[in-house]
Parts: structure tokens; C-alpha cells; sequence
């Protein structure tokens, strides 16, 4: 078994009288430091698969185990607290907080570890992602470029197994994108963490190692890029 095995996962939501099947019978696993994109048309289901397999959400059947742990045997705040342990995420929109400085929101997932070098370690993440002379800014003075390595940098804290991307370079002009790709994948290498990537960009996705189409809530084809 990989770092995360997912086995004929579907998740169904009731709308009025009519059910909504978003994922429908979903299987793969993923071993550790592997990277894999998750391709398909808006509405395919790739974010709710994404949700997921982070236990962010459970699933209507089937199970998703992460690190070992299977996630519908967990309450709420097992979910989350695993989540705390193992998982880093990056989102299309930042989702920094605003009243916090670039260096609190990299401190954020430390001092729920209560780690007391979290002002140092998140200092260090911060001088690898090019903005350790942006520490004091809050994110309303940085650019959208800047914000995205904030929030890698504050992914990369609490050294994840795993690392979900969510349209990472979604919000970005190219060159940025490019640039906050590199980042990531670097990073990624670096620390040996596996990664899960949802996408529109093929570019970005075949940088993975291997790409998993998505279409109507079913997996069309799995690829090695």
C-alpha cells in the first residue's frame, strides 16, 4: 500500500429530490515521493477528489487511507488533527490570513505543533522562497506572485508526507506561474514530500510523474508524463 491508497471511491450529494453523483467508483494509489497531477474539465470532480483524499470531506463509499490511516474510521478532529501531522496545502487563492504578517501566516501550522523555533523555522522557509526581506508585510502589500510563495513556504512548515496543490498557479500570469512551479517542484524534491496536484495546465502536469484524467467523475485514462 502507497502513502495514500484511494478504493472505489464515489461521492454522491442530494440536490432537491435528484442525486448528484460527482465521483463514481475512483481508484489508484500513490507511494511515497511520487508526483501526480489530476487533469480534467471544470466539474469533473477534481477538487471534491482532492477534498478528499485530504479529509476534508468523507467520501459517500468506498475508503481513502492515508499514511496508514483510514480516514472514514476518524472523527472530525482525527481528520484534522492527521491533516495537522502529515499534510501541507496550496491554494489557487493564497488563503493567507490578512491580519497576519508573511512570517506569522509561515508560523501558523508551527505554533499548532508548538514548536518553539517556529519564528526561526518559518524565517529560514521564507529566505528559501526568495521573501525573507518581506517578512513584516501583511498580504495585502504583497503581489499575488509573492502571496503564492508565502503560502508555499507556510505548506512546506510542518515537513508534510504530502502535499495537495489546488490549481496553484490558477490566479498567476505566466511567467509567476512558472516561477512558483519550479518553486514547489524544488521544494518538493528537496524534502521528499509526494505530491498531488489538481490542474488545468497540461505544461504543469506533465511535469508530474504520472497525470490522471478525470472526466465526469470517472478516471478516463491514467498516464505516466
Amino acid at each position: 500500500m502507497g502513502i495514500l491508497s484511494v478504493q472505489d471511491v464515489s461521492k454522491t450529494y442530494q440536490s432537491g429530490n435528484r442525486k448528484l453523483t460527482v465521483l463514481d467508483q475512483v481508484t489508484f494509489d500513490i507511494q511515497a515521493g511520487e508526483s501526480i497531477a489530476i487533469v480534467g474539465p471544470s466539474g469533473s470532480g477534481k477538487t471534491t477528489l482532492l477534498g478528499l483524499c485530504a479529509g476534508l470531506d468523507t467520501s459517500s463509499q468506498g475508503s481513502i487511507s492515508l499514511n496508514g490511516q483510514q480516514m472514514e474510521n476518524l472523527s472530525e478532529d482525527q481528520r484534522a488533527a492527521l491533516r495537522s501531522q502529515h499534510v501541507g496545502f496550496i491554494f489557487q487563492n493564497f488563503q493567507l490570513l490578512p491580519t497576519l504578517t508573511a512570517l506569522e501566516n509561515v508560523m501558523v501550522p508551527l505554533e499548532l505543533k508548538r514548536r518553539k523555533d517556529a519564528s526561526k523555522k518559518a524565517l529560514e522557509l521564507l529566505e528559501k522562497v526568495g521573501l525573507k526581506d518581506r517578512a513584516t508585510h501583511y498580504p495585502s502589500q504583497l503581489s499575488g506572485g509573492e502571496q503564492q510563495r508565502v503560502s508555499i513556504a507556510r505548506a512546506f512548515a510542518n515537513e508534510p508526507l504530502v502535499l495537495f496543490a489546488d490549481e496553484p498557479t490558477g490566479n498567476l500570469d505566466t511567467e509567476t506561474g512558472e516561477m512558483i512551479e519550479d518553486l514547489i517542484f524544488n521544494l518538493n524534491k528537496e524534502q521528499g514530500t509526494t505530491l498531488i496536484l489538481v490542474t488545468h495546465d497540461r505544461e504543469l502536469a506533465r511535469r508530474t510523474d504520472r497525470i490522471i484524467q478525470i472526466k465526469g467523475g470517472k478516471i478516463q485514462e491514467e498516464t505516466h508524463a
